[in-house]
């Protein structure tokens, strides 16, 4: 009995490593392409820091903006919780109202 729920076990811990190879860089929705060729903005969240922030109509992608340190950068360039740039451009697929 022992053994049997061991073995359950290292099965079901084995089953987490599992590598995933799916290419994170290339969007795969309706308007499929590489994300260089979208193109990105900024959003300013609400402690005043930037985040990289892109929208292709059917989903977004949104990462936090480092220095080369890995520190966040917060530059002042838009008031907290507003999103600036050309952040939907680079898709042909619109938003729904």
């Amino acid at each position: 009995m022992f053994r049997a729920a061991a073995l359950i076990a290292a099965a079901a811990l084995l089953a987490g490593c599992v590598d995933n190879k799916t290419d994170k860089t290339v969007d795969r929705g309706i308007d499929s392409k590489h994300l260089s060729q979208l193109r990105a903005g900024i959003w300013v969240d609400p402690n005043g820091c930037d985040h990289w922030i892109i929208d292709d109509g059917a989903e977004g992608y949104l990462s936090q903006r480092l220095d080369k340190y890995g520190k966040p950068v917060c530059s002042g360039v838009a008031p907290p919780n507003t999103a600036i740039g050309p952040y939907k451009a680079g898709s042909d697929v619109s938003d729904p109202i």
